[in-house]
């Protein structure tokens, strides 16, 4: 059994991967390849640590998060999100430019995030399962760590299809 992955790149960020698996199908479901290390290679140093999930309800907008040295690799599992990436690189000629991508169970998509560009996801669901693993070549960043930026900051406009998302403390 062969599977096929399609990597193709951001249309705004070239260091922006998206991964687009060829399931394979049969009577009993089907299976898909989420990661393979010979095929999305990260920089030397560098190698997935850590898995987290995150569950929301549906209008729940988690982000603007990121820092300056974790990949991620981000998908969602159940449900279908709205994934919104930010180039957060001061000196790069796409410095606050954003892209967005859904997400879902049923299109198998998943995004490589690389250092330094900021994420953030709205549920559009009833519910979602939010599914990421991350890099880091030395010390984890934490939360409490991280850049956050406020998911609505008027030098970024990001086109949410939401006015006023469910919002933690942290990203009000």
């Amino acid at each position: 059994m062969s599977f096929k992955t399609k990597i193709t790149k951001s249309e705004i960020f070239p260091e922006v991967q998206l991964i687009q698996p060829d399931p394979w199908f049969d009577y009993r479901g089907e299976m898909w390849t989420f990661w393979e290390n010979e095929q999305y290679l990260l920089p030397k140093g560098n190698e997935f640590k850590i898995s987290k999930f995150t569950r929301s309800r549906k209008n729940v907008l988690r982000g603007l998060h990121g820092d300056s040295v974790t990949w991620k690799h981000i998908t969602c599992v159940f449900g279908e999100i709205y994934l919104v990436v930010v180039d957060n690189r001061p000196d790069s000629v796409n410095y606050l430019k954003w892209d967005s991508f859904i997400i879902s169970e049923r299109n198998h998509l998943s995004v490589l995030v690389p250092p330094n560009f900021l994420n953030g996801h709205l549920c559009l669901s009833e519910e979602c399962l939010f599914h990421y693993t991350q890099s880091y070549p030395k010390d984890y960043i934490d939360w409490m760590d991280q850049d956050v930026m406020k998911w609505n900051d008027e030098r970024v406009n990001i086109n949410w299809p939401i006015d006023n998302p469910i919002l933690s403390r942290r990203d009000k």
